[in-house]
């Protein structure tokens, strides 16, 4: 069984001689992380968590934890990107865990389901916003995705080391712009409505806020899918992890406080869009307007950061199988998956062209998405103590503190979220149309192993 190794990828047996190369600082991989996790969804879930979870109180908790979690799961993953250090992330964990039959499935899902809708997703977002300021029609937000699916795209095949400074650029527009809200809170209030509302009893509903929570904060574990070419060392990544994901809970929190003091919490749970009712309290209708373009950056950052370690995923499951060897292609001198970036578009487009079918594009992606990505989240966590059983003589540069505790709150984590998103999901027609597509993973990868198990 072929294994994505740090050794493995400087030559295989499918005769690729170019590889990953270690180009990337820990600052680079901590704004790639940054750009996938801080995007739209900042901008929206505020008004949804305040209107669950019932008071102030309860509702910062839920934002603090949030963090809290988020750096358990990241610590797991640390652990398992530095010990197996892979453009694979966790397809290369899945395949160490439990072989090639569930790393398979998982490389399918991503390439079909989970980073091509979600970069359908943000193109959604992307194109909302933008249709309000040039209506190009009543497929104007699918239109607007599409253009930002090829021209990212083209961008990233161009090279990693342009992508990475494109990356840096946005993930600090974007930072700066989530920040400017938070000035706009402050600046908007006091609210009297603030302390009134803080003796509110939410506890009942405090579960049901962490699911939007978790999902403004997902994204991080991105980062494992560039671990084998950050330089640095072999603990390089952890502390991209680590970087990241307290500089993204230090943002949320800051910009929760600062709408709950502009707005009130009356305020917030009656908003549909906070971040604008924020600007245009503290800055008039320039303010209001200037958001929209915030946003859109927030959406282009994910969708780049997206795109760059998608097609990695590709690249690696075609190096264990032959016969998608046709993707292993990697342009050394540029760093990038050719191949795998040309694949991920078309599926990426695919379900662009999906979504304007449906009524709303962008909820349409998160009924696709959600249910699937949760499952092998909780898989990758539960690969953690799989392999401390299976390889224990491996050298791990860096180990989850407090095991087995922390990777079991993140497991236990994931375990919720894909019940949640699956209850959710099971009622919307996007949900079946994501288990029709894993179903077909499923013929595909029996097919392939038949084809791999002939002599010749």
């Amino acid at each position: 069984m072929a294994v994505v190794t740090p050794t493995a990828e400087r030559g295989d047996a499918i005769g690729q001689e170019a590889a990953p190369a270690r180009v990337l600082s820990v600052w680079d991989a901590s704004m790639i992380t940054v750009g996938i996790v801080v995007g739209a969804g900042i901008f929206e879930s505020p008004a949804r968590v305040a209107a669950i979870a019932g008071s102030p109180s309860w509702m910062i908790a839920a934002w603090v934890l949030g963090g809290v979690l988020s750096l358990m799961g990241a610590l797991s993953y640390a652990e398992l990107a530095t010990t197996y250090p892979s453009t694979g992330g966790d397809y290369a964990f899945l395949t160490r865990a439990y072989g090639r039959h569930v790393s398979f499935l998982f490389a399918w899902a991503r390439s079909t389901v989970i980073c091509t809708g979600s970069i359908a997703l943000l193109g959604y977002i992307l194109g909302d916003y933008l249709t309000r300021l040039v209506d190009l029609g009543p497929y104007s937000s699918a239109i607007y995705a599409a253009i930002a699916t090829l021209a990212l795209s083209g961008i990233n095949i161009a090279g990693l080391k342009g992508s990475a400074r494109m990356q840096n650029v946005l993930t600090a527009i974007e930072v700066g712009g989530v920040l400017l809200v938070a000035v706009a809170g402050f600046m908007a209030g006091p609210s009297p409505s603030t302390v009134a509302a803080a003796t509110t009893d939410g506890g009942g509903a405090f579960g049901f806020a962490m699911v939007f929570v978790l999902l403004t904060y997902g994204g991080w574990n991105e980062a494992a899918y560039v671990s084998a070419e950050v330089r640095g060392g072999p603990r390089a990544i952890a502390y991209a992890l680590v970087m990241s994901i307290a500089m993204i809970t230090i943002v949320y929190v800051t910009v929760v406080i600062a709408l709950l003091y502009g707005l009130g919490f009356d305020g917030m749970k009656a908003s549909q869009a906070v971040g604008i009712d924020a600007m245009h309290k503290a800055f008039g209708a320039e303010g209001a307007r200037l958001i929209g373009a915030l946003v859109a950056v927030a959406a282009l950052t994910s969708m780049n950061s997206t795109m760059l370690v998608g097609a990695r995923s590709n690249y690696a499951a075609a190096r264990d199988w032959p016969i998608l060897g046709f993707m292993a292609r990697w342009r050394d001198k540029d760093n990038v998956p050719f191949v795998g970036f040309v694949i991920q578009t078309v599926i990426a487009l695919a379900l662009v062209a999906f979504g304007a079918l449906e009524k709303d594009g962008f909820s349409t992606m998160v009924e696709f998405t959600s249910p699937v990505f949760w499952f092998f989240f909780m898989l990758s966590g539960i690969a953690l103590f799989v392999l401390r059983i299976k390889d224990p003589g491996a050298l791990r540069p860096f180990r989850v503190p407090l095991y087995p505790v922390v990777p079991a709150i993140f497991v236990a984590t994931c375990a919720y979220l894909f019940y949640s998103s699956v209850t959710y999901a099971r009622s919307q027609n996007a949900g079946y149309v994501a288990l029709v597509v894993m179903a077909s993973g499923l013929a595909v990868w029996l097919f392939v192993r038949a084809r791999s198990s002939r002599p010749g």
